[in-house]
């Protein structure tokens, strides 16, 4: 029975006082209570520090995990203020610390610029947090107060004279609030290195107490930035294009590169905060790209008038680019702050970073003929994948209307059930087949190795025929970058997308032989699902299976062993007198053995593949994707220091 009119009064509303609604409402300010909402805490007081920095007041900012689960961060700046605010008559820290939407950055006489200009950061990890100190060093003297759950224990307190400056904020998050209280020092770590990056000579320390700790400080900027991503790719500029410029009091600094890789690499930042989902600064980067890169070649004459303009997805091919703008009013998307609102700043960047390649183009001839050769082969690469989707489109192939024929499918029509085995060679493929569990198994075997898409464009991966009968088998389609013009706006007419809905199965489980090419052939499939369709593995969907390397046998007794130290265990129990067998591939077991040691659900081992370090950082900028470009790349020079950094820790190599 609805309620009545009469039962809705005054008495219920309610009025949440302080930091109530903080507390009552975690995620409307922090994005969630999970991990990410965990460590968006030590991000905002950090901010605070940066937005210092960024204002020339500090150039040190230094940050301690605790073993009981707390956390400072400490700054040089000038220190929160002090003194008592005249309209609440209490020190402005204590404002400070326990009012939503106070704070100096609503001034623009004090900071110019920042990142934290919704006034609810700091407050809102004291009101998150089990405990709250901050100590404030300023005006000759050390003060401080602390907090319980976001309510002052007392009043502000002047334990010392001192002659430092600045703020040290430790706070201990509430473990009635998050569903961990764990803070990961490789997820901060690469944040602080991020951020020592933008902020040119700012010097940013991360700490474990009792434990590992480092420092981060880069005075070549944005510069040295792409110059770290692009390690290991080969370059088309010995430097990175450095565009630095002030128009119409917005700061822009960008820095760019060129490389022979296929896949475009942008990072773009607003006063400091990584606006992942981009926003009108982006749009303005990709705008001028595009239109400078087309004035650029028809002036060169490597284009001529009549010819179709190259598209913004020719000019960003191999480009690793860092946007970094200073807006004294950012509008920000949402508290988390993932994307730039102002419509302005899409104008300021478009004419800043036009300029800035003009410029660089018009002085470097040589190595602008060269980007532009490699933007008009992207073109030409584009068209051909076009020409491929059409076709796969007309045999309905990326709509999964026709099945591949070597595909020995599962009865089961529930993807939830079923899954697909992508297994090497035909032979193998057979002993699966007959091995399987036909009603939720399927078999997909692949003749030798399939392209290395690392080093090829999307038409080259396209026409690859083991590959589209892994995209055909999967029935799901795959990521293929849109296309846009010289507005920046996208155009996802040919551009195709992984729908994880139409999923025929989900599971997909890489089955190879545990050998050198087994390991070659799952890590060129690794890196074909990385680039094309990485939704599955954030879904969950993608494994490795765990075939056994020993079976031991003593008599009619057997076992197997999937590593070393089961070997050894087995060994032991069997006594004197045992059978080693190393299995090098899966065609020297019988389908009953691929069965019970591979396939049966209640037997098995598989790896769930997962990319941690993907979402773990705020781009994927090192970790998976550093790792792909170095050992599937086409610079060899990284390729061979990585195998020699990490020859010693190979097991079972079979050469």
């Amino acid at each position: 029975m609805p309620p009545k009119a009469e039962d809705y009064k005054a008495e219920q509303i309610q009025v949440l006082e302080g930091l109530e609604a903080v507390r009552k409402r975690p995620a409307m300010y922090i994005g969630s209570t999970s991990r990410d909402g965990l460590h968006h805490l030590v991000y905002e007081v950090v901010d605070n520090a940066i937005d210092e920095a960024m204002n020339g007041h500090c150039d040190t900012v230094t940050v301690e995990l605790h073993k009981n689960g707390s956390c400072s961060v400490s700054d040089n700046g000038r220190g929160i203020p002090v003194d008592e605010h005249p309209q609440y008559k209490v020190p402005a820290l204590e404002i400070v610390m326990t009012k939503l939407h106070a704070g100096g950055k609503f001034d623009s006489d004090t900071y110019k610029v920042s990142g934290g200009l919704h006034g609810v950061g700091v407050s809102v990890v004291n009101g998150l947090s089990e405990w709250t100190r901050v100590d404030v060093h300023r005006e000759g003297g050390q003060f401080r107060q602390s907090y319980q759950r976001g309510i002052a224990d007392g009043p502000m307190e002047r334990v010392s004279d001192s002659d430092d400056h600045g703020t040290l904020v430790c706070f201990k998050p509430d473990s009635e609030i998050f569903e961990t209280t764990r803070l990961e020092y490789e997820l901060l770590r690469t944040r602080f290195r991020e951020l020592a990056y933008l902020n040119a000579g700012l010097g940013i320390s991360i700490s474990e107490e009792g434990g590992r700790s480092e420092s981060f400080c880069f005075e070549g900027g944005l510069a040295e930035y792409v110059s770290f991503l692009n390690d290991g790719r080969t370059k088309l500029m010995r430097e990175p294009l450095l565009v630095t410029t002030e128009l119409e009091q917005v700061q822009v600094d960008a820095a760019l590169q060129w490389t022979t890789a296929y896949r475009e690499h942008i990072h773009t930042f607003a006063n400091n905060i990584a606006t992942r989902e981009g926003g009108t600064h982006l749009s303005g980067l990709r705008s001028a790209l595009t239109r400078t890169l087309n004035t650029v070649a028809l002036k060169r004459k490597q284009l001529k008038e009549k010819d179709t303009a190259l598209d913004g997805s020719d000019v960003r091919e191999g480009l690793t680019c860092i946007l970094s703008i200073k807006v004294p009013e950012p509008q920000f998307e949402g508290q988390t702050k993932t994307k730039l609102g102002n419509s302005e700043i899409k104008g300021i960047v478009n004419k800043a970073i036009g300029d800035g390649l003009a410029n660089w183009f018009e002085e470097n001839p040589s190595d602008a003929q060269t980007i532009v050769a490699k933007c008009i082969q992207a073109f030409a690469a584009r068209e051909a994948a076009k020409k491929a989707r059409d076709l796969t489109r007309r045999k309905g192939l990326l709509e999964g209307g026709g099945l591949p024929g070597k595909l020995a499918d599962c009865q089961s029509r529930d993807p939830v059930l079923s899954e697909l085995f992508v297994v090497e060679g035909d032979s193998a493929g057979g002993t699966a087949k007959q091995g399987r569990n036909r009603t939720t198994q399927a078999i997909l075997p692949l003749r030798g190795k399939i392209l290395n898409v690392e080093k090829a464009r999307v038409d080259k991966m396209l026409a690859n025929a083991e590959i589209m009968a892994l995209i055909t088998a999967m029935g799901c389609g795959c990521d293929i970058m849109p296309d846009d013009g010289e507005d920046g706006n996208v155009d996802e007419t040919n551009s195709e997308e992984l729908n994880l809905e139409q999923a025929r199965y989900h599971k997909l489980i890489i089955m190879t032989d545990a050998d050198v090419d087994g390991s070659h052939i799952r890590t060129l499939l690794l890196t074909f699902i990385y680039r094309y369709m990485e939704k599955l593995i954030h879904a969950g969907y993608v494994y490795i299976a765990q075939p056994p390397l020993y079976k031991v046998s003593k008599g009619r007794k057997s076992a197997y062993a999937y590593d070393d130290l089961q070997l050894e265990r087995l060994q032991a129990e069997f006594g004197e007198n045992h059978h080693i067998q190393r299995y090098k591939g899966l065609g020297e077991m019988n389908a009953i053995q691929l069965w019970e040691t591979t396939m049966d659900p209640e037997r098995r081992t598989l790896l769930q593949v997962t990319i941690q370090d993907i979402r773990d950082v705020v781009w994927p900028m090192v970790g998976a994707e550093k790792i792909f470009s170095t050992l599937m790349g086409d610079d060899v020079a990284p390729r061979r220091e990585f195998i020699e950094a990490h020859a010693t820790e190979v097991k079972n190599l079979d050469i």
